[in-house]
């Protein structure tokens, strides 16, 4: 399972930096906390389906995209 959440969080800082933000501007634009997003990035965090979808959104991407 920890896996799927390190994989999931590279992807979502790799699409993070092509925008060129950093964690708190990903935070801000998805009503997130920055420590959230951190925690997401390198696969600590179990994301719900709820805010993968705000930051799939945020990132104008697909959440198909992230896995």
């Amino acid at each position: 399972m920890a896996d799927i959440n390190k994989e999931v969080g590279r992807r979502i800082r790799g699409y993070r930096q092509k925008k060129g933000w950093t964690q708190e501007q990903l935070a801000l634009e998805a009503s997130l906390h920055r420590a959230y997003i951190g925690q997401i990035e390198r696969g600590e965090k179990n994301i719900g389906l709820i805010n993968l979808k705000k930051i799939a959104k945020t990132l104008n991407i697909s959440v198909k995209q992230l896995f």
